[in-house]
């Protein structure tokens, strides 16, 4: 009988678990960490409980990258509650059938943002190798202001800690992260985490920028100086202050002055999603308010390529968000040369070199307002900064630089 060649012998066949494969941050990463370990010749498969390929990253339309899709029929709220018991329930059904029914052979397992399908996976008749990404503890990102919220979360939280805790090996994706990660997770602060920042697809990039249309028929005419705020339509996010920074642009700028600048307020939007639906009518309701309803932009859910026009033809991003665990967007628009305005906590402060990639500001109209009148009034500030942004990203945040350090992770973990 023919013998295999080695390559085909030692391949490592790698199995993504992942709630929701939208088109989120923590999506991009999954996508990203696949298409890497692919390119290093391993298999790999995605599993979600919910995908949809009319809203999903372009990545995953191509059949070499297989998406399986079970559990969607489970619900993901009761009457509006309960959204992270349902999450927990969804990811465990994922888990029991990839180990139980699917008949699927793997090596390593590399899960994100729900852990509670650790414990499940530990039930493979041949124990198999865990890795957990941890983009944000998930107890963090929760309010609980009454007595009933905080019983109920009580045991969510301990079993997130609990089963974090189970994985053969932990990855971060920012140093701000690892710090909270520790902090939070008091059992856990003795075991080894090590930070693998998220990258970006450079080649992807650069074939979108290719083929992406112009900005014509989506700006008004006579916008002359543009600014983008890319982010999920939640409230978190903050992007209401990137509508009040405009407004206080425009009134510090003299009368005339103003009248080309224009604010696209672009990001995620889900139907199925109640804050998304609500968070979009707030916002508008704000540019209202703020008297900007014929200089703002709104933009659900853009395409790939839209976003890409978006960040070549801005001035700069306003990334509004405060303590935002890496925040990939920063990243996105330093290799497309545009410089970043954004706040100055958590993932930024390692993304952004201040002063030179963009500003780094107060969560306040008035800091953010004077970043931009200095990109409205010096044109070869933007340029500079959007060269030593592409380069920085380059050399730090490159696929090739990600795709290394997390095919020496799999491996390590295969021996």
């Amino acid at each position: 009988m023919r013998s295999l060649p080695p390559s085909v012998l030692l391949m490592t066949r790698v199995v993504f678990l992942h709630p929701d494969l939208g088109i989120g941050g923590a999506e991009r990463l999954v996508i990203d960490a696949a298409v890497a370990l692919k390119s290093r010749g391993c298999s790999v498969q995605i599993w979600t409980a919910h995908y949809d390929p009319a809203h999903c990253f372009s990545e995953t339309l191509d059949p070499d990258l297989p998406v399986v899709c079970v559990g969607d029929w489970l619900p993901t709220s009761v009457f509006g509650y309960l959204h992270a018991l349902c999450a927990y329930l969804r990811m465990i059904y994922v888990a029991l059938y990839l180990v139980i029914l699917s008949g699927i052979e793997y090596d390593v397992i590399f899960c994100d943002q729900v852990s509670v399908c650790i414990p499940v996976l530990r039930l493979s008749r041949h124990r198999k190798k865990i890795l957990f990404y941890c983009h944000f503890p998930d107890q963090l990102l929760t309010q609980r202001k009454s007595v009933l919220k905080k019983l109920y979360r009580a045991p969510i939280d301990w079993l997130e800690e609990c089963t974090t805790g189970m994985a053969d090996m932990i990855l971060v994706n920012s140093q701000f992260t690892m710090g909270i990660f520790r902090q939070t997770f008091h059992s856990l602060r003795s075991v080894q985490t090590d930070v693998l920042y998220p990258s970006l697809n450079i080649h992807t990039f650069d074939q979108l920028s290719t083929d992406a249309p112009g900005l014509e028929g989506l700006l008004p005419e006579g916008t002359s100086c543009l600014f983008l705020s890319l982010n999920r339509y939640e409230r978190k996010k903050n992007l209401g202050l990137a509508l009040e920074a405009l407004a206080a642009l425009r009134s510090s700028l003299p009368p005339g002055q103003g009248a080309g600048i224009h604010l696209v307020v672009a990001g995620g939007y889900d139907d199925r999603v109640t804050e998304n639906i609500q968070h979009y009518t707030e916002l508008k309701e704000l540019a209202v308010q703020l008297h900007l309803e014929d200089c703002v932009t709104f933009l659900r859910s853009p395409s790939d390529s839209q976003k890409v026009a978006l960040l070549r033809g801005s001035a700069a991003v306003l990334y509004t968000p405060s303590r935002e665990h890496f925040g990939i967007v920063p990243v996105e628009a330093m290799y497309c040369c545009c410089p970043v305005i954004a706040v100055n906590s958590g993932g930024p402060l390692e993304s952004i070199a201040d002063g030179e990639t963009g500003f780094l500001c107060e969560p306040t109209a008035e800091a953010f307002s004077k970043a931009m009148e200095r990109l409205v009034r010096e044109p070869q500030l933007r340029r500079d900064m959007g060269q030593s942004g592409r380069k920085r990203v380059q050399d730090k945040f490159s696929l090739q630089a990600f795709s290394n350090q997390l095919y020496g992770y799999i491996v390590r973990l295969n021996q």
